[in-house]
């Protein structure tokens, strides 16, 4: 079996799983037919669903049978998907393509975009919060988790886009704080979260979290050399538009050498601090060696 096929065994499972589980969500909800329309669109559009997969395998390296890490893995999911569209309106990022399609402003309209965004934020924490697998202690822990992930996300998206740092942060150390809370706080509340749901101990909760923190910074850095590297039709959104837009960026910042040595480093981080967890933390061993080679 060559990597790519086992990749795709890998991700194949808990990415149909939590399609099936936010279809299902969205059958059930009493909202107008074009509301579900635009969430349906930017949420069922496929995509390498990373945060519900690492939910996922964050439960099942805590010991989970692979059930009930389904709903928090869809409420992250609904979270990234609000995110992405607000990210691509005009006045965020400005951009037309995701996932190789229209994005869902241009697709529906700028006000059902920010509508459908609203939405989904607003279904992330329903849909944790009507889960009956989940005492009432655990659902807290749940939401507490994806509150957290959510506010660093827009906390990272405040620093990319409008600034704010201490005048003492170099830019190395700025670009960090952008890339730990815009995309490494959904990351690690993910993992935190599956790790919750599957009643894991705090041993287990201590070694997911600095694994995915690690891997949500080695994530981003790929994507920034991803932006230098690869053409649009490849990636499935507009690249070249960092250097464009002068923003900080690792490639701009250590060069795209240093930033694949830096890869190389976060990963084998990772792997070595899950080494202890053993068999069951093979599939995220497996997820954070193909994330720091994807091209895409």
């Amino acid at each position: 079996m060559d990597d790519d096929t086992a990749i795709f065994d890998l991700l194949d499972e808990p990415r149909r799983r939590v399609d099936d589980t936010l279809r299902r969500y969205l059958e059930h909800l009493e909202q107008p037919r074009a509301l579900t329309d635009a969430v349906t669109y930017a949420l069922l559009a496929g995509g390498k669903r990373l945060r519900p997969v690492l939910c996922w395998y964050s439960g099942v390296a805590a010991g989970d049978d692979r059930q009930r890490t389904l709903a928090p893995a869809a409420a992250v999911e609904l979270v990234h998907a609000f995110s992405l569209v607000h990210d691509d309106l005009p006045a965020m990022d400005d951009d037309d393509l995701r996932r190789g399609r229209p994005t869902l402003h241009i697709h529906a309209g700028e006000a059902v975009a920010i509508l459908a965004g609203d939405a989904m934020l607003a279904m992330a924490f329903d849909l944790l919060a009507s889960e009956p697998d989940f005492d009432s202690q655990t659902v807290r822990r749940l939401i507490t988790e994806l509150t957290a992930g959510t506010r660093g996300m827009i906390s990272g998206q405040v620093y990319d886009t409008i600034g704010g740092f201490s005048d003492e942060l170099s830019d190395r150390q700025r670009l960090e704080l952008i890339h730990r809370n815009k995309t490494g706080a959904l990351l690690r509340a993910a993992a935190r979260m599956g790790v919750i749901a599957a009643g894991g101990d705090a041993g287990t909760l201590d070694a997911i979290t600095r694994y995915a923190d690690d891997a949500g910074l080695m994530f981003q850095i790929v994507d920034d050399l991803m932006d230098v590297r690869e053409s649009s039709e490849h990636v499935g959104k507009r690249t070249g538009k960092d250097v464009a837009a002068g923003k900080l960026t690792f490639p701009a910042i250590l060069g795209v050498p240093e930033s694949e040595k830096e890869v190389d480093r976060l990963c084998q981080r990772a792997l070595e601090t899950i080494a202890p967890l053993k068999e069951r933390a093979r599939p995220l061993g497996e997820l954070v060696r193909y994330l720091a080679r994807r091209t895409r």
